[in-house]
């Protein structure tokens, strides 16, 4: 082959790889520049040397302000040490996979990023800097603190729940010598704490309206048109509504046996107000010792069952037993009435002996909640009053819808 060929053979050759190194280097370029992740490249002393869009949108810094500066300035004053470690290693050869840690944005706020670092090298194979893929994981960060800390409310919660079925087997055992009654009693008292339940797994446990917490708990009892209600529109925090449901679960039973509910003539009138504290905030004259609030302690509401080192302050939480919300910054009070008036039968009087219900309405509920209760009967009638600081009952950020004053039918 003559030299002209040869030589004219050898720069088509030439060419082509120019034109094919050309052209990866192209599209090399188009992948980094439309990458999610941030791409950046630094020399063997920490100068950023390459900076893609991702990186601008991640740390806030155009490729001409970080192009020539310290990889440092994303890099928290106590995690610098790690630029050290990641270099050393890089100088080595190793490649540095998915490593969590902080960096800081050009505004100054510090995101969670994953990070992973690979020696870049020359033609002759020499380690000339390195590549870093850095992967915003604050979204991830966040949910996983999220479901951690409902973890630790589903524990709380299970451990409360657990508490209070504790407590009302054995007092219920206490004054049930029939097996057959005593499973009728449980199996009742539970089945209300699922409604009370339910109804906060509907709204995410943000709360649950007083209304839809009565109707819950009795409509089991029918006659609902001999049931008036009447009060502002409120959303109750989940401690109320779990000792609110007792409340009225154990007042239907009451009442379906004995009382209103339980009559043709019947009538059930529930009221509620809210009013300026004639007593101040904080729990000093909340009427809760009057109730025997010594006497219940923690024996009544199941601590002793699981230990105190199971449902310790720390466990237990002092929302639940009402005393983190005790002392409302308003001073306001909740007071809840609950009348109902029938004709006098005495075959159906009920006994005077003091029930597990007689314990839920004059000392569980209202100590759960700060404040105090009276429970009176008579022939034909019999009332529960409650009162108990604001705080103890509603959703701080829901607020108090006005009330128009009107009694509202239990269907409506």
């Amino acid at each position: 082959m003559p030299m002209s060929e040869i030589v004219a053979a050898t720069v088509d050759i030439a060419t082509n790889n120019q034109e094919q190194d050309a052209t990866a280097d192209a599209r090399l370029a188009a992948i980094v520049d439309s990458s999610f992740d941030a791409i950046i490249s630094k020399d063997l002393t920490s100068i950023i040397t390459s900076w893609n869009l991702a990186a601008e949108r991640m740390f806030g810094y155009t490729a001409e302000e970080a192009i020539g500066q310290s990889i440092l300035m994303l890099i928290p004053d106590h995690l610098k040490s790690e630029e050290t470690e990641i270099i050393s290693r890089v100088r080595s050869g190793q490649r540095v996979a998915s490593y969590e840690t902080t960096r800081r944005r050009k505004d100054g706020a510090l995101i969670s990023v994953s990070l992973t670092v690979s020696p870049i090298r020359n033609a002759n194979g020499e380690i000339v800097g390195a590549s870093k893929i850095a992967r915003d994981i604050s979204s991830a960060k966040e949910s996983e603190r999220r479901i951690r800390l409902l973890m630790r409310e589903v524990n709380h919660r299970v451990k409360n729940q657990f508490a209070v079925i504790l407590s009302m087997v054995r007092e219920t055992s206490r004054r049930s010598s029939d097996p057959q009654e005593f499973e009728e009693l449980i199996r009742a008292r539970i089945m209300a704490l699922s409604r009370s339940h339910d109804l906060l797994v509907t709204s995410e446990w943000a709360g649950a309206s007083l209304f839809d917490l009565i109707q819950e708990h009795l409509k089991p009892f029918g006659r609902e048109e001999q049931i008036l209600l009447s009060g502002p529109v409120l959303t109750l925090q989940s401690n109320a509504v779990q000792n609110l449901g007792m409340a009225f679960h154990e007042l239907g039973t009451n009442s379906s046996k004995y009382g209103a509910l339980g009559s043709e003539d019947g009538k059930v009138e529930i009221t509620w107000t809210i009013g300026s504290s004639d007593q101040g905030s904080g729990t000093q004259g909340s009427g809760t010792q009057d109730l025997g609030a010594k006497e219940l302690g923690a024996k009544e509401l199941g601590a002793k069952d699981l230990g105190a080192k199971d449902l310790g302050a720390k466990d237990l939480g002092a929302g639940d037993l009402g005393t983190k919300s005790v002392g409302a910054s308003d001073g306001r009070d909740f007071q809840l009435l609950w009348t109902e008036t029938s004709t006098p039968r005495p075959e159906r009087e009920e006994s005077a002996r003091k029930g597990f219900g007689t314990v839920v309405l004059q000392r569980v509920a209202p100590q759960s909640l700060g404040g105090s209760a009276q429970l009176e009967r008579s022939p034909g009638r019999l009332s529960w009053r409650l009162s108990a600081p604001l705080a103890s009952i509603i959703v701080p950020q829901a607020g108090v819808e006005a009330d128009d004053g009107a009694a509202q039918g239990f269907g409506i």
